[in-house]
């Protein structure tokens, strides 16, 4: 079977949810189809409940991350705009993801809808699919139909001056911390993160990893007694004494 190129394993990516990508990422280390790519509890490495999916019909996307940092204006500092948010973007290898960290006065965090359609349209027209921040934007149904996911605290319909403090640098959003160019896989669970050079190991063992819950999910639909979803849980966290349950 001929190798998968670059494009096509991310592609293939995008037919598994995050949480199953969560799951050989980190989630379950004492499991061979994990790669313990990160301390599942002390590292920042998947979104947490303060941000939220806004189109969750679009179903999975994967990126490479392109990061920002926005804040006030400084009048001690004006040599980035948006301009080299979009420049960031077209450099990056395909398709991108932004990932936005919005640092504002406590005052003005839930105010802010910074990116509307505008930035949007623009972002897609270089090879962007999607957006997580740690704070609002706005223009929902205009962006709607131009099938692009956003990841944010909340939607508001307004801001103020506003200017690109950093681009490309490390980020943290909604629990995650992001560098450039690691990959970002997300859906209506959330987001996760993990290097660009696993994304094979992530695809062959995420395949692996859901044939075993196929097979362990049929013999529960036909289990009659306790004993029968004992068996079929036989070697996993969930029956075994020393572990905590997953879920």
């Amino acid at each position: 079977m001929a190798k998968l190129t670059e494009s096509e394993i991310l592609e293939e990516l995008r037919n598994y949810d995050t949480p199953s990508i969560t799951n050989v990422v980190a989630t379950y280390p004492k499991n061979p189809l994990c790669l313990g790519l990160y301390n599942p509890w002390t590292e920042n490495w998947y979104t947490d409940q303060s941000i939220r999916c806004m189109y969750p019909e679009l179903g999975p996307l994967v990126g490479y991350a392109v990061t920002c940092v926005y804040g006030l204006p400084d009048p001690n500092y004006s040599r980035l705009t948006f301009m080299d948010v979009i420049d960031a973007l077209d450099a990056s290898g395909k398709p991108t993801i932004l990932v936005f960290q919005q640092k504002w006065p406590p005052e003005l965090h839930a105010k802010a809808g910074l990116a509307g359609g505008n930035m949007t349209a623009a972002m897609k027209a270089v090879g962007c699919v999607g957006a997580i921040s740690n704070g609002p934007s706005r223009d929902i149904d205009e962006i709607r139909p131009m099938k692009f996911q956003y990841m944010l605290s909340g939607i508001t319909p307004g801001h103020g001056d506003m200017a690109v403090q950093a681009v490309n640098v490390p980020v943290s959003v909604g629990g995650m911390d992001v560098s450039p160019g690691e990959l970002i896989h997300m859906d209506e669970n959330g987001a996760c993160k993990f290097p660009a050079d696993k994304a094979e190991a992530v695809l062959t063992n995420v395949k692996a990893l859901l044939q075993e819950e196929e097979t362990r999910i049929n013999a529960l639909k036909t289990a009659k007694t306790a004993a029968d979803v004992r068996a079929a849980f036989a070697g996993q966290s969930y029956a075994a004494k020393d572990d905590e349950d997953d879920s």
